[in-house]
């Protein structure tokens, strides 16, 4: 299963600065300088020189042979003992296809022993991993300048935040000549363009070739000719370390021109260099890399006359680093009452293709089943929450889990037992910092008969097994407070965002993990009868929300649910900077947001309807883009 995610891995781990649009074309290999690139990585990959080895097994992922790594290293990190060797091993296995290995970084970063804390910071940025973020921003705060804090900047700043780059731009000036050759190195790499005068800049104060090289070296893979010819002429450097640092960034510069220097390098006398030159060979004979700001916005679910609306979306992450986006089919009309299932479609590119679909849940109400949640749980296993419609005054949420990746869900559970109408909202489930399952809902006890709605939580503090209702609820004045979403404050309270008719997004707090909640005040911003989304930036740990940035009084549903908007808050959601519109379009609404973080993007769907009916669409943006 693994294989299928090649593309993806290797899209991912080539992503460079848009260099003002240059065309790349890759080079042709003959079959037998292809083979000769691969003799040269296996036999690496089995050596006794243990970074040469993991080298290697970079080199083969990168060439389209991840499987192969993963079955020859996954028993080397079962035994491993050293804290910098498992990392280095772990950052393979992920690079290769299995995220499950992120945890074994992350825990290294975040245990007391700092022997592996500086390979487990630069394991994660290499691998555009950094899991919550939290381990990551921790360290950056807190470590003294040197290293450490320059690869937990490198991590975080690889994946959108703009102080970690601001950090590593003022560390090219830096006394420490380790700190400049670091900070130039990363920024070759996560860079831009505009980085090439202040990278020139260093030059003059170089003491040695290597420093030199590695600003080369970086200046080319930013697009700049005089890095390039550098580069080119390193290669047949006299210093091997020089040769070697030349062979890594010709595949990260695009060098296709120095591919006869590189075959030539592959009998190098170093082997560390053979291992380099047969890796960018063969990744310049592979697909050109994308842009690191591309914007992927794809339409997964067109509505057609059969299926006229395709709602309620949520995507997940696979361990094989795959995208799962399941979504609400309904069958002969959009009404929230028709009948309607779960299905689901996979892309192993980052959201650029996509699977034939496949039923995740078949209808197994009088009415549908809808509003799906997919969610990975402490233990590894994924949940898939959703509804089961009956009738008006029997909507019920239940939760079904898998514990091989998805491809079959266990029995459901019901999480409610009170009669009522319980709306819960496509990718709405929390779990907080405690272990504690939030399920966030509005309810009626009959929605035909009466069409207001109060909000509450429903709690699981045993990973799903059993819940209860909480003790308390969020009311409004008129239809009441709809569709909410929870997240978790850093001071442990729990903010929950609701719909209303009032003209804004409302907001309550919790100081009990969601059990009872306070009065209901505005978010401080305008908004339609709509839901809004808010998520935690894991790079940053600012707030990122997704709603409807319009009010019209007197209008149905107080105006129509476009723009589609997006705004931040750097203390808490007390305060909220609008970025920017996701979509705009008069004619169109946008709406029922998913929210995920996957590496260094925000990967999102909504609903984009228009006259065809209501599609839904997967989005994914980098970072940056909600920092420009």
């Amino acid at each position: 299963m693994r294989t299928l995610i090649l593309t993806l891995l290797l899209s991912l781990a080539l992503l460079v600065p848009d260099l003002a649009g240059a065309e790349r074309t890759s080079i042709s290999l003959d079959t037998m300088t292809r083979q000769r690139c691969l003799d040269v990585l296996r036999s690496g990959l089995r050596s006794d020189d243990f970074w040469p080895s993991i080298h290697a097994a970079e080199g083969l992922t990168l060439a389209g042979h991840g499987e192969e790594v993963i079955n020859y290293l996954t028993d080397k990190l079962a035994a491993e003992t050293d804290d910098q060797r498992r990392c280095g091993l772990a950052r393979e296995l992920v690079r290769a296809g299995d995220k499950s290995q992120v945890s074994v970084m992350l825990g290294i970063l975040a245990g007391e022993d700092s022997h592996g804390h500086i390979h487990a910071a630069e394991s994660l940025y290499k691998v555009v991993e950094i899991g919550d973020g939290a381990a990551l921003r921790k360290t950056f705060a807190t470590a003294g300048n040197g290293p450490l804090k320059l690869m937990a900047a490198a991590a975080l700043g690889r994946c959108g935040n703009p102080d970690a780059m601001l950090y590593l731009r003022e560390s090219l000036s830096s006394k420490d000549p380790d700190a400049l050759r670091i900070a130039a190195w990363i920024l070759g790499r996560i860079g831009s363009a505009a980085d090439i005068p202040l990278l020139k800049a260093q030059l003059p104060r170089c003491e040695t070739p290597v420093q030199k090289a590695y600003i080369h070296h970086s200046l080319a893979a930013l697009g700049d000719a005089e890095g390039h010819q550098a580069l080119a002429e390193n290669l047949h450097d006299r210093d091997p370390a020089i040769r070697t640092y030349a062979a890594t960034f010709a595949g990260d510069a695009w060098a296709t021109d120095v591919a006869d220097s590189l075959k030539q390098l592959l009998d190098d006398e170093n082997a560390d260099t053979a291992l380099r030159a047969a890796q960018s060979l063969l990744v310049l004979s592979g697909p050109a890399p994308e842009p690191a700001d591309a914007d992927i916005s794809i339409k997964v679910f067109p509505a057609t006359l059969q299926h006229p609306r395709y709602t309620e979306g949520s995507i997940i992450t696979l361990q094989d680093g795959s995208l799962l986006f399941a979504v609400t089919e309904f069958h002969g009309s959009g009404s929230d009452f028709a009948h309607a299932h779960i299905i689901g479609r996979r892309s192993t590119d980052g959201g650029r293709t996509w699977s034939a679909s496949r039923v995740l849940h078949a209808n197994t109400g009088s009415m549908n089943v809808m509003s799906v949640t997919l969610r990975r749980l402490a233990n590894g296993a994924i949940a898939m929450f959703y509804l089961q419609k009956n009738s008006h005054s029997d909507l019920t949420p239940y939760l079904r889990i898998s514990t091989d990746e998805a491809e079959t869900f266990g029995d459901p559970v019901q999480i409610s037992s009170t009669p009522g109408y319980h709306v819960v909202n496509n990718d709405r489930v929390t779990e907080l910092s405690t272990g504690r399952l939030l399920m966030p809902a509005a309810s009626s006890p009959d929605v035909a008969t009466d069409n207001h709605f109060r909000s509450h939580c429903f709690l699981s503090d045993d990973g799903g097994k059993t819940w209860r209702d909480g003790i308390g609820n969020v009311d409004a004045d008129k239809r009441g407070a709809m569709e909410p979403e929870v997240v978790e404050l850093k001071d442990g309270r729990i903010m929950m965002l609701a719909r209303t008719q009032l003209g804004y997004p409302g907001k309550a707090y919790s100081e009990d993990g969601g059990d009872t909640w306070g009065p209901l005040t505005s978010l401080g911003v305008q908004g339609p009868e709509a839901p809004a989304t808010v998520r935690r930036i894991p790079s940053t740990g600012d707030l990122l929300l997704i709603w409807n940035n319009t009010y019209t009084p007197g209008a149905g549903h107080g105006g129509k649910r476009t723009p589609l908007t997006a705004a931040l808050s750097r203390d808490e959601g007390e305060a909220w900077t609008v970025v920017g519109n996701l979509e705009s379009d008069p004619s169109r609404t946008f709406s029922y947001i998913s929210l995920t973080f996957v590496r260094d993007r925000a990967v999102m769907s909504y609903w984009d309807q228009d006259k065809a009916g209501y599609s839904c669409r997967f989005r994914s943006l980098p970072v940056s883009w909600f920092y420009r």
